[in-house]
């Protein structure tokens, strides 16, 4: 009798070899074996007969091999197997399908699943590249798996499951059928169940081994849309455990947290009147709630654990800088935390703009620094005269000591591995943690935010400033650039300023593009291989021959930081009339005069991004336009994404729909985020 725990080498078919295959899939024992759930199902209760099949369905046939081989074209090797039920006959295809040339014999009946087309001038009916499965024995050549040398009621007449093969094919769908089968046959009647029998009740969940059995081997009579959903009362039980205990740990975590001893701050009239002081403008009444929200958490004896949400140009940082004040007039440091040295360098000067006048002391330290320079910004934050220390990762490096470290705010925080906030908040006093004021202008959809920081509280900034005009957003191709580049003109003319925006930079290998969306897209000296017109290369077109008239000046992540500074400082300044960039632009730059941004091959950037990129613009009172213009042919997605872009400014709504479309894998880099490797739920489709 096998447990939940028993070692999957012990289950029978499996062994000492198999198990070190099956190990590559993180199967270490029968629970694990049993969580590797179907990827999907067909319907072999009643298998499709050929002769009943119409074009553009999705269809599952079982028939027997007539004949199959390689043909040869000018373009590509293909290879054709033609199968048959009696008269009737199907013929399947596999582009550069040399692979399968031994893999079928006249006279084996197979599975065949795909999307039935019509044939090449309406000759009869075909599958392109069908999923496919062998049913006669002996397929499998998997050592300790027996096979009845019939086609078995694992294979057909019922709803059968189809999962990913393991070891190099080795361990087709087939094998894990009759292993997961013989797993279940063999597994203790009662098993384990942390849910509470209840919670159970309450839900109508039904019994965790029958969950098992029913997800793997589902009943006849089960709807077939709800497997492919995964949405049956199988896959429901499995998916509710996970979530249920995803979020008790998350509880945990909490309460731990707060058992900790903290900086009980003190907010009396004199740290009120400070905060007062340095406000530069009257503050929204979102900005006042999340303020009075921060301060009652600094005024608890136990660690303040916060997430600040806000749209871009909603004021977070502001906010952030009074929360700061209550740390500072209290006796205590602020460590500041920013993701690249621009986003760093912003902050800096918008923290001694606000706090220097107030006789607050500010220092930045950043990678770049020469050595003399570091070593004494280190002294200074080591003795206590740096009240407020702004700074990228650099400041997480051990030679960094505080004098006495209040509140550590970390900005963009999904940017960050989850150590790195801890390692920066041990630098406090051993005997009372730092509060930490966690920030993102990257809206984040809740049903994340629960699980990446289900340890914080959160705080919205949900009211943008007064005077701020809706941004008027156009998607238009790029045959249209010289009418675009005339309204830049005509803008720039009127007294304003434009950013323009490149996927890459120029002569770019693939990991040094500034292309936020994972694809690494390679860059030649003019446009990259995928033909993408770069930055560099588009700058001294337009420098030269479309905007001789203008100021045209770029920024992009392989300038030294000193050149970096110096660009945006004179484009802050008026003396730059275009900034034509990559995406370092993305957050944290801040000039109300920019009225344009022109995003050139938009369809290559993700929602999120454009998002970001669109809010650089709009911070003043001028009404600011922004031109999503498009290169070649656009994909189905690509166009989704571009008129969502058009259709609203909402961030929280425009990151739902770029956590649709990516999926929580690809919406943070995962392990850098601390999002965990769910089995069975899926963040998007369960939430």
């Amino acid at each position: 009798m096998l447990d939940l725990h028993t070692e999957v080498k012990f289950v029978k078919g499996v062994g000492p070899r198999v198990a070190e295959w099956l190990a590559q899939k993180n199967i270490f024992t029968v629970e694990d074996l049993l969580y590797y759930l179907p990827f999907r199902y067909e319907d072999r209760v009643n298998p499709r007969g050929i002769a009943e099949l119409r074009p553009g369905e999705m269809a599952t046939v079982i028939a027997e091999v007539r004949n199959a081989g390689v043909f040869r074209t000018r373009r590509m090797p293909i290879f054709e197997m033609v199968a048959g039920q009696g008269r009737a006959s199907l013929k399947c295809i596999w582009f550069h399908g040399e692979y399968l040339h031994d893999r079928f014999r006249p006279g084996q009946m197979v599975a065949l699943y795909g999307k039935v087309e019509e044939g090449w001038k309406g000759r009869g009916l075909q599958i392109t590249q069908p999923q496919f499965e062998i049913l006669d024995s002996g397929e499998e050549g998997v050592p300790g798996v027996e096979d009845s040398g019939e086609i078995e009621s694992l294979e057909v007449g019922r709803i059968v499951p189809i999962y990913e093969s393991a070891a190099n094919g080795k361990l087709t769908s087939r094998w894990f059928r009759r292993v997961v089968h013989g797993a279940l046959s063999n597994l203790a009647t009662t098993i384990p169940d942390g849910v509470p029998a209840a919670l159970c009740r309450r839900l109508n969940l039904i019994d965790r081994r029958l969950a098992f059995q029913r997800v793997h081997f589902p009943e006849t009579g089960e709807i077939f849309a709800d497997l492919a959903n995964s949405c049956t009362p199988a896959h429901r039980r499995l998916i509710f455990e996970e979530l249920f205990f995803l979020q008790v740990g998350m509880e945990l975590k909490r309460r731990r947290m707060r058992a900790r001893a903290g900086v009980a701050f003190e907010l009396n009239d004199k740290v009120r009147e400070a905060i007062k002081k340095i406000l530069p403008f009257h503050p929204t009444a979102a900005q006042k709630r999340v303020l009075k929200e921060i301060a009652e958490d600094m005024q608890r004896p136990s660690p303040m654990r916060r997430l600040l949400q806000g749209d871009v140009g909603s004021g977070k940082t502001i906010v952030a800088l009074q929360a700061a004040v209550i740390a500072i007039e209290n006796g205590y440091q602020v460590a500041l935390m920013a993701p690249t040295e621009i986003l760093a360098t912003q902050h800096y000067l918008s923290a001694r703009r606000v706090l220097e006048p107030a006789g607050y002391r500010v220092a930045l330290l950043t990678g770049s620094l020469d050595e003399e320079s570091k070593r004494n910004t280190r002294r200074h934050v080591a003795q206590g005269g740096a009240q407020l220390v702004i700074a990228t990762h650099a400041l997480i490096q051990e030679k960094v000591d505080f004098h006495k470290l209040g509140l550590v705010i970390v900005d963009e925080q999904h940017r960050f591995g989850v150590m790195q906030r801890f390692t920066l908040m041990r630098k406090a006093e051993a005997e009372a943690e730092p509060d930490t004021l966690v920030m993102t202008a990257t809206p984040i959809p809740r049903t994340l935010a629960l699980t990446l920081y289900g340890d914080l509280d959160t705080s919205m900034l949900d009211e943008l400033p007064p005077g701020r005009t809706p941004i008027t957003t156009r998607k238009v191709s790029d045959d249209r650039a010289p009418e675009v580049w005339e309204f830049v003109r005509k803008q720039v003319q009127a007294g304003r300023q434009a950013y323009v925006v490149y996927p890459v930079i120029e002569g770019a290998p693939a990991e040094q593009t500034e292309f936020g969306d994972g694809l690494g897209l390679a860059a030649t000296s003019k446009t990259s291989k995928t033909g993408l017109k770069a930055a560099m290369h588009m700058h001294d077109e337009l420098r030269k021959k479309i905007l001789p008239d203008l100021r045209v000046g770029l920024l992009h992540g392989r300038l030294d930081p000193e050149e970096k500074d110096r660009t945006m400082r004179q484009f802050q300044q008026g003396e730059i009339d275009v900034l034509v960039s990559t995406t370092v632009i993305e957050v944290g730059v801040d000039v109300p005069n920019a009225t344009v941004m022109v995003v050139e091959h938009a369809e290559r950037f993700g929602l999120a991004q454009l998002h970001q990129l669109r809010g650089r613009i709009g911070r003043g009172a001028a009404k600011s336009y922004c031109v999503l213009m498009t290169g070649g042919k656009i994909s189905p997605d690509g166009d989704r994404r571009l008129k969502e872009m058009v259709r609203t400014q909402d961030g929280f709504e425009i990151a739902e729909l770029d956590l649709e479309q990516r999926g929580p894998a690809e919406f943070f880099v995962t392990k850098q985020a601390g999002l965990p490797d769910l089995r069975v739920a899926n963040l998007v489709r369960d939430r």
